[in-house]
């Protein structure tokens, strides 16, 4: 019982329905090895303790009035790029260090009406720009497999913190992989829906016609039953899906034969460690014995050119979202300056970090007159090519399955000064992010004692169908609960 951090949140749920233990007892055990691996993993900005215990008690009064759901007492970690109502939100930068919002999110509204409760807000890469969570303003999260290693990124606390047990479930957000990426480095469950199944109303701009909320579990249901919980449509962004949600975890428990899985042959290129591969054709043996049909010739020729495609339009749209950090209107304000042009620069300077300043610049030059058509407006014509690809492959196939990561997790520090092998990291994952496409990462196994996640790509809005075969699997294999041997 002192050890209910160990559960998974359906679980969990179980046993809070079942009145085993109460919500306030779980979050107490989940408070307890916060207190116990954080100083290792370095996991959370801001810690909710007292929040957390308030939310568990109004929790255990709507278990014990029979209008829990099943979120109701679970203890989640939140993502510091959601704006969360009266407590600070970072966004890993010292830009808004001391931001407190006034409103919730559209996400954390949908968590608190079903009775979720917030353990901390989840340490990111600054404005979710970043593979590996070193570059926060608040020190970098290290993976609970190996504390020298990086977690992934940009969501890599919200991963490490469901792989050490400082929380059962989290929210990420995935503008290239940020979700899927860490997952599979920290062993965990991530799952990037399709562009417009979930608001972004309350998110901190990155890319915004790439940026996405999705949840990172400990196994498929729990990434079901989160999503079920923060989808949908609202009416504050313009941007999201009108038609009613699908029961997702409806979908779990079906079986895959006759299923027709597509392995696009660009995704295994040199540069991909072995043990990854190896994984990988493992897992297709098995989804082979579980009677789906697997072609291992398809061909999606322009993946080559998704890295640049994104490293055009995301710092573009980075660019023009982050200029409102002016010094006047938001956040952090350097006025030792005489002037308010010197201010400005100051603000800016001081604000942001290297990586944000990178893009910000890159972005800024492919946006300027004269280049606009040349870069910009060219890199969306190539997306639109990407996109219709991957149409036909789903005219022929229910899903595709690729590797997510083409490494298991490195050394922390190993690619800081090389940004180019740190955005070769994302190169499985850029592809459906740039077509808006829904996407999941699910361990598979290891390598070198490190965890190997495995990529399933679906149809828009075919959200159902990826959870169905992820589930499948996860069920045949056995690779589910993976706990971090931290301590």
């Amino acid at each position: 019982m002192s050890e209910l951090w160990r559960l998974t949140a359906h679980e969990a749920h179980e046993g809070l329905r079942r009145r085993e233990f109460t919500s306030v007892e779980l979050t107490e055990s989940v408070l307890e090895r916060v207190a116990r691996v954080e100083p290792t993993i370095n996991a959370y900005i801001t810690l909710t303790a007292e929040l957390a215990l308030e939310q568990a008690r109004e929790a255990d009064a709507k278990l014990a009035a029979g209008t829990a759901t099943p979120l109701t007492g679970i203890p989640v970690g939140v993502k510091d790029l959601i704006v969360t109502k009266g407590v600070r939100t970072t966004a890993g930068s010292k830009m808004l260090e001391n931001f407190i919002p006034p409103y919730d999110s559209h996400v954390y509204e949908n968590l608190r009406r079903a009775g979720a409760v917030m353990i901390g807000k989840c340490n990111m890469d600054e404005f979710a720009m970043g593979s590996s969570t070193e570059h926060s303003a608040f020190g970098p999260t290290r993976n609970p497999w190996n504390p020298e290693l990086v977690p992934g990124g940009s969501s890599g606390g919200s991963a490490a913190a469901v792989a050490a047990g400082e929380c059962l479930v989290a929210l990420g957000s995935d503008t290239g992989g940020s979700i899927r990426q860490p997952a599979a480095l920290c062993g965990q469950v991530g799952l990037d829906p399709t562009y417009g199944r979930v608001s972004r109303y309350g998110i901190i701009a990155f890319g915004s016609s790439l940026d996405q909320v999705g949840p990172i579990g400990r196994d498929v249901e729990d990434v079901a039953t989160m999503l079920d919980c923060i989808g949908g449509h609202d009416p504050r962004d313009s941007t999201t899906n009108p038609e009613p949600m699908p029961d997702l975890r409806h979908y779990l428990g079906r079986d895959i034969r006759g299923i027709r899985i597509g392995v696009p042959k660009e995704y295994f290129i040199s540069g991909m460690e072995p043990g990854v591969a190896a994984r990988i054709e493992e897992a297709l043996a098995l989804f082979e014995s579980l009677g789906a049909v697997v072609d291992r010739e398809v061909s999606l020729p322009s993946t080559e050119h998704a890295l640049a495609v994104y490293y055009l339009i995301a710092p573009s749209e980075a660019s023009a979202n982050l200029a409102r950090y002016d010094g006047v209107k938001y956040g952090f304000s350097d006025r030792s300056a005489p002037t308010m042009w010197e201010n400005m620069e100051q603000t800016r300077a001081k604000g942001f970090g290297n990586e944000v300043k990178r893009r910000i610049m890159l972005g800024t030059y492919a946006l300027s007159a004269g280049y606009y058509d040349a870069y910009y407006l060219k890199a969306q014509k190539v997306r639109t090519i990407i996109s219709r690809e991957f149409a036909e492959a789903f005219q022929k196939f229910d899903v595709l399955v690729t590797p997510t990561s083409p490494t298991v997790a490195f050394r922390l520090g190993a690619k800081v000064d090389d940004p180019f092998a740190m955005y070769l990291n994302d190169i499985y994952t850029l592809p459906a992010s740039v077509a808006g496409l829904p996407a999941i990462s699910v361990p598979c196994g290891f390598s070198d004692g490190l965890p190997v996640g495995m990529q399933i790509i679906g149809n828009f809005f075919d959200e159902g169908r990826i959870l169905q075969v992820a589930h499948a699997y996860e069920q045949a294999s056995g690779y589910r609960n993976l706990l971090a041997p931290v301590d």
